[in-house]
């Protein structure tokens, strides 16, 4: 277990994974009907942007730095409707209102919010959360971020099998994320896996599975695996900081939603460019959302 996220916290793909996971609850919240979050891979819940880890990287520079500047400061290239996108608008409002952040009165980014931190800044008082995190020293931290918090509850299980035991939720309404470390061989058929398994006990909960984009080959390979997991719709959105064509790099990343919240397809399909216009490395950058129909029998 050596991946600590605290390397890549707030990161490009960071952004781009947050934002979705915060439109997903914001259409929970439509409904006054209660609903639940559920994180398999949590890590610590959030970051220091001061610490060692995240300044040795510098990745948040180009990820939720960028976004924050491009909003402030309308940057050349960014749309209109990214500055005022309401989703925008609620997830840099949760990072504001992370830890010592000050950036709201034009100040320094300092704290960043893992999916577990921003998850907890959108829930209503009727909803609920479940972190997970194998990890000893961040399942410490994990729990120690929501020690005096009723609405959260924390577990240090393999994320893997996380399916099994918090499926179905109680509210029969929710999101479940699955965002592993990718650090070993087999990770792909792994969430293929619990994506199977998810369903079989909560086929209408909303899954967002989170995947590096390197080698190209692998992802396609992948994509083309899950298009067969039976029932619901499901989509792959992606976004490339550069052109896909360095397999040892993270060239981009994706997310497989199954049951898309209603709206999602427009909304990226809005944001994206602008989205790749402030996030880029080169010309190469770009986006894509495609629907992942199931495989004909036979």
């Amino acid at each position: 277990m050596n991946y600590r996220h605290a390397y890549h916290a707030g990161n490009f793909a960071d952004v781009f994974k947050h934002l979705i996971l915060t439109f997903a609850i914001q259409r929970l919240r439509q409904k006054d009907k209660p609903f639940r979050v559920i994180d398999t891979h949590a890590g610590v819940g959030r970051y220091d942007l001061t610490a060692d880890q995240a300044t040795r990287t510098g990745e948040w520079r180009e990820g939720i730095g960028r976004l924050f500047a491009a909003r402030q400061k309308n940057w050349p290239g960014m749309s209109s409707m990214l500055g005022a996108d309401p989703t925008i608008a609620a997830y840099l409002a949760a990072i504001g209102a992370t830890g010592a952040n000050r950036y709201l009165d034009g100040n320094a980014l300092n704290v960043y919010p893992g999916s577990p931190a921003l998850a907890r800044a959108l829930l209503r008082p009727q909803d609920m959360l479940i972190v997970n995190e194998l990890h000893p020293e961040d399942a410490t931290s994990l729990r120690g971020l929501f020690s005096r918090d009723r609405q959260t509850k924390v577990l240090d299980l393999d994320g893997w099998l996380l399916p099994k035991s918090a499926l179905p939720p109680p509210e029969r309404r929710g999101v479940i994320l699955v965002d592993p470390p990718f650090e070993e061989a087999g990770e792909f058929d792994r969430l293929a896996r619990v994506l199977r398994e998810g369903i079989k006990r909560f086929a209408t909960g909303i899954y967002l599975l989170w995947y590096p984009i390197k080698n190209l080959p692998a992802v396609e390979r992948f994509k083309l695996g899950i298009a067969g997991v039976p029932a619901g719709k499901m989509l792959a959105a992606e976004i490339f900081i550069r052109a896909p064509d360095t397999p040892d790099m993270l060239n981009g990343c994706g997310l497989i939603i199954h049951n898309p919240p209603f709206g999602l397809t427009d909304w990226l399909e809005e944001i994206a460019p602008a989205l790749v216009d402030v996030l880029h490395q080169d010309k190469g950058a770009q986006w894509r959302i495609e629907a992942l129909r199931p495989l004909a029998a036979g």
